[in-house]
């Protein structure tokens, strides 16, 4: 491989489709420890961008790889610089000891292709790393660097005189000197962290602390979700509709709710002071009010300090009519999320089209998805969102009878046991007899949970009474849901079998790799005592 010099690096998340040549890149920049095959793999690159995607990053120059980093979040309780080893910490490589909760970003791993150290791709990755630190609000990056060139001087010294003296600029350490100039202190030395010849097994304990970190408030992690079950009935003005929607978040902000979410296209109701319209018709003279809509659902989340999810309402996108939930943050954005799956009567009747774009949202409380209604009976969808992040997954969904509904419902509850997540439903009640195709309603506002001890009998953490005009509340300890994926009874999203079944998403590039690839153990390393620790363990 060639590699011009003084070329611009780009940093970007990494996804599936690189994990081949992350494979490769690895053993070319560590050949030694690929000949003692301690190297990733295929699985293990799979469980890092499963259990922590935004951690581990790829460097470019001129769309080639040339480098990257494997980082996950650790907590160490109060003693963040104790001794460990590297398959302890990050659970043989495979980073299932990953906690969402902790408060250290750990350096796993960089690696830069020989041909292209020298060019600053090192110093690229190590502040994209410090600015996601800076962006998760963590405390430090820690990590453990081998001391590379300790080989030449152990006969001679002890590895902490040595890293002393690399220190004092004594002695140049290709890992070392490098990670003293990117800002870090060295912090000890650490015995069997990993097994290298070069380094004599022997790491450095290296800290940087987040200049910008602000504690978090302690206690328990917590959101408070507000269902709207919507009375569908006549008004004869859009300031007539506003003021309907505004008492809802009035009363969601009184109980001191952090999200509200109202029914799939509730703005229907809209309709009922226009003309008998057909279907079609209908839809396409809702979809103008648009940017109505959009300034009252922003303008509410801003007054009440709210994330809205306002339901979901019909949008024009070149000649295609889409269905989109809007969510309002508190900041005045909008994220527009699609529905991605048009049932046969919508496609029939309202001419709406599938969405093409799928993602998580960062919300000043947790990291939500929206799909509507039809959407979640579609494992695909909520797995792509679980598997970016999403904590809390809320459907807006709009249904004409029981059987509808409890479709929308199990299907819900489903969800929310296999992605181990939080699911919200809220549907319309009541009825538009003037507006065709939208003349009965039936729902029943509820908030599932994954079934296991730590969360409310039968799976169901609130429910409403059907068919009744009501909000519905509910609080919903995240720190749970983050205990449960680690140590629940069932652990499903980290027992998936991903040698046996493979998951490809058009939203994120996500094509698997060749099961060709040979991958290293990453287990055979040492522990606290200098034994090897079993693959695994």
């Amino acid at each position: 491989m060639s590699v011009k010099k003084k070329l611009p690096v780009r940093v970007r998340e990494a996804t599936r489709q690189d994990i081949p040549a992350l494979v490769e890149l690895n053993r070319v920049a560590y050949p030694v420890l690929a000949g003692e095959n301690v190297v990733w793999g295929e699985s293990h690159l799979l469980s890092h961008l499963r259990v922590f995607p935004q951690g581990q990053l790829v460097a470019e120059v001129k769309g080639q790889i040339v480098g990257a980093a494997a980082s996950l979040i650790v907590n160490l309780g109060s003693d963040p610089l104790r001794l460990h080893t590297w398959s302890g910490i990050t659970d043989s490589g495979y980073f299932t000891s990953h906690d969402p909760q902790g408060d250290t970003l750990y350096g796993a791993d960089v690696y830069v292709h020989p041909d292209a150290r020298g060019l600053g791709v090192g110093h690229a990755l190590y502040e994209a790393r410090r600015e996601l630190c800076r962006r998760l609000n963590l405390r430090r990056i820690l990590a453990g660097g081998r001391l590379w060139n300790y080989h030449e001087h152990a006969k001679d010294m002890s590895p902490q005189e040595y890293a002393q003296r690399v220190v004092a600029g004594e002695f140049r350490d290709l890992v070392l000197s490098f990670q003293l100039r990117e800002g870090f202190q060295l912090r000890g030395v650490m015995p069997n962290y990993l097994r290298d010849p070069k380094s004599h097994n022997y790491a450095s304990l290296i800290e940087w602390l987040n200049p910008d970190y602000k504690p978090r408030p302690s206690g328990v992690r917590k959101v408070r979700v507000a269902c709207v079950q919507y009375q569908m009935r006549k008004v004869n003005s859009f300031s007539e509709f506003a003021r309907q929607v505004s008492y809802f978040l009035d009363v969601a902000a009184d109980y001191g709710s952090d999200f509200v979410l109202l029914p799939e296209l509730f703005s229907v109701q809209l309709l009922s002071h226009l003309d008998a319209l057909s279907p079609q018709e209908g839809m396409k003279r809702l979809a103008g009010y648009t940017a109505r809509f959009k300034r009252l659902m922003s303008d509410l989340a801003g007054k009440y300090g709210l994330t809205i999810i306002a339901g979901s309402h019909p949008v024009t996108v070149g000649d295609k009519l889409l269905n989109v939930a809007h969510v309002c943050l508190p900041n005045g954005s909008i994220v527009e999320q699609p529905k991605l799956h048009i049932t046969p009567n919508e496609r029939k009747w309202w001419g709406l089209s599938g969405g093409q774009s799928l993602a998580a949202i960062e919300t000043p409380k947790a990291k939500i998805g929206v799909l509507i209604c039809y959407d979640v009976e579609f494992p695909e969808a909520v797995r792509a969102l679980a598997d970016d992040g999403a904590e809390i997954l809320f459907v807006p969904f709009c249904t004409d009878n029981r059987q509808g509904y409890l479709r929308v419902r199990y299907c819900a509850q489903a969800r929310a046991i296999e992605n181990q997540i939080y699911v919200a439903l809220a549907g319309n009640v009541g009825n538009l007899p003037d507006v065709d195709n939208m003349d009965v309603q039936y729902g029943q506002a509820a908030v599932f949970t994954p079934s296991d001890f730590a969360f409310a009998r039968d799976g169901i953490a609130a429910e409403a009474d059907s068919n009744e005009e009501t909000v519905l509340v509910c609080d919903l300890d995240l720190d749970s849901l983050h205990e449960s994926r680690s140590n629940g009874t069932v652990t499903p999203r980290f027992d998936r079998r991903a040698d046996l079944f493979q998951f490809v998403s058009r939203f994120r590039p996500s094509q698997q790799p060749s099961s060709d690839t040979k991958e290293g153990p990453l287990g055979d390393q040492l522990d606290f005592s200098g034994e090897k620790v079993p693959e695994g363990q």
